[in-house]
């Protein structure tokens, strides 16, 4: 079977000394990433494991990508951890997982060990590694699990998802037909390898044979700096950290490519992205940890269809359904999203028995309850997730579309719109607003682009709002933090 790592081997012959992963402390040449692989999925399989299972709690870095690149040559399952949780969230997870194994710095170990028996240091594995002698790798089995990854936890409640090496393989090929990458992509990843979208763009330009610029962390400036001095053809973003981008004011000339996943960009951001960089490419693309590619949408197409997060990608297939699971064939209508393609994960952890829920129908169409709808051309628009959904006197309202307009006031930096209990409408839209705007003046905003019926009942202002690893607002954190002040 094809593996998520497979083209190293050949890597290492064709270009051997060409490097494959940058940082700033080290260059890792395909020669040198083949052979560490190798002996990271050896030493594995020397290990005595049930579940062969790993769990990665580690910084951004070379290690990192060697051991989950090495659990994937094993036949392992690789488990990343965010370094930014407490012991509490870490023990979540870890129940969730189940590893045999966590490798870690020596700093979270000093602290962790009492609490995990599994947990190793990084140094002392590396060192065991060095010295493992690598003769025959049993091949993986039939398309076995190699990622487990959560939910990003914007309801509080973490979900542990499987994925298996065929939908990771057959993603490759919409970065390639797609996105038209290949083997002289220099892909720049300033985000956390804990965020999939990141580790994706890291593992698909190592399958694709380019090279990989890795940021230890994120910054807006350092980010800025190598997109400058380096070769760089492609940036993989949340548009966060493009609001970071045009906070921070820095312009760099050159022709690249910018791959956006997570939530939905602003229009303006769009615009005032692409005049920081004219020579730019922009691909956005929709899609969920456990659909992967759903969607995408090219700089061409935004032209016209701005709104939108594009067509379906290779090998996806997208319905839209009502209530009753009937599918909407009339364009612009409003359903739930279903989408069925060979990218799906296996399902989610059972934590009682360790068994995997599947996700996909007895037709294999699979829904995160995204909703949405689909034009007379093809393009697919997200409306909110349903569970987000505002229920308003009988009437749905979808906080995206509030936080859309809010977010085009030149007074506001953020906003978030939740939904909060009323004894008289049901539920009442709250807008939590960062800036320095006023409550009249963003009304008087509303009435301009919004129905009378949309215009949020409630404003607070607060410094920040709280952020999930991957860049989105955390809602089911902020909704308890403004409990008390409705």
């Amino acid at each position: 079977m094809t593996t998520i790592t497979k083209a190293y081997s050949q890597h290492a012959k064709i270009r051997a000394e060409k490097t494959a992963i940058h940082t700033e402390d080290k260059d890792v040449t395909y020669r040198e990433w083949a052979e560490a692989v190798e002996r990271t999925a050896a030493w594995l399989q020397s290990r005595d494991s049930c579940n062969r299972t790993i769990g990665i709690l580690l910084p951004n870095g070379i290690d990192f990508l060697q051991f989950f690149a090495g659990a994937a040559m094993a036949g392992w399952n690789a488990v990343p951890y965010d370094m930014k949780w407490k012991t509490p969230e870490l023990q979540k997870r870890v129940a969730l997982s189940k590893p045999s194994i966590i490798v870690t710095t020596e700093k979270s170990f000093n602290y962790l060990n009492e609490v995990f028996p599994e947990v190793r240091k990084v140094g002392d594995c590396l060192q065991e590694i060095a010295v493992t002698h690598v003769t025959t790798i049993t091949p993986p089995g039939d398309n076995p699990p190699f990622y487990t990854g959560f939910t990003s936890g914007t309801t509080g409640s973490p979900k542990a998802f499987v994925r298996s090496h065929d939908s990771w393989v057959k993603s490759f090929e919409c970065s390639v037909h797609d996105f038209g990458l290949d083997e002289t992509v220099h892909a720049l990843i300033p985000g956390s390898l804990f965020h999939s979208h990141f580790l994706y763009g890291a593992i698909s330009t190592l399958h694709l044979g380019g090279t990989v610029y890795l940021l230890n962390k994120f910054s807006p400036s350092q980010t800025m700096e190598w997109l400058g001095s380096c070769p760089i053809t492609a940036l993989y973003v949340v548009p966060t950290m493009v609001e970071a981008f045009l906070k921070d004011g820095q312009s760099v000339e050159r022709t690249f490519k910018l791959l956006s996943s997570g939530a939905k960009w602003t229009e303006e951001s769009k615009a005032k992205i692409g005049m920081m960089f004219p020579d730019m490419e922009m691909i956005e693309f929709y899609g969920a940890g456990e659909l992967s590619f759903v969607s995408f949408l090219t700089g061409r197409d935004g032209q016209s269809k701005t709104s939108t997060v594009g067509k379906p990608c290779r090998h996806v297939e997208i319905e839209i359904r009502d209530r009753s699971g009937g599918v909407i064939t009339s364009p612009d209508e409003v359903g739930k999203i279903h989408v069925r393609s060979p990218f799906l994960i296996d399902g989610y952890y059972e934590e009682e028995d360790g068994t995997i829920e599947g996700i996909r129908d007895k037709d294999g169409w699979a829904t995160v309850h995204d909703m949405g709808k689909i034009d007379k051309d093809g393009f697919l628009t997200i409306e909110g997730r349903e569970k987000n959904m505002i229920m308003y006197g009988g009437i749905n309202l979808f906080p995206e579309e509030i936080e859309t307009v809010l977010a085009r006031h030149p007074g506001v930096e953020e906003v978030a719109v939740i939904g909060m209990p009323d004894t008289y409408w049901g539920q009442i839209a709250v807008a939590v607003v960062v800036g320095h705007a006023e409550k009249l003046e963003l009304k008087r905003f509303c009435k301009e682009h919004l129905a009378g019926y949309k215009i949020p009942r409630r404003w607070l202002f607060v410094p920040s709002l709280p952020y999930t690893t991957s860049g989105k607002v955390a809602r089911a954190e902020l909704r308890r933090q403004m409990e008390s002040r409705v």
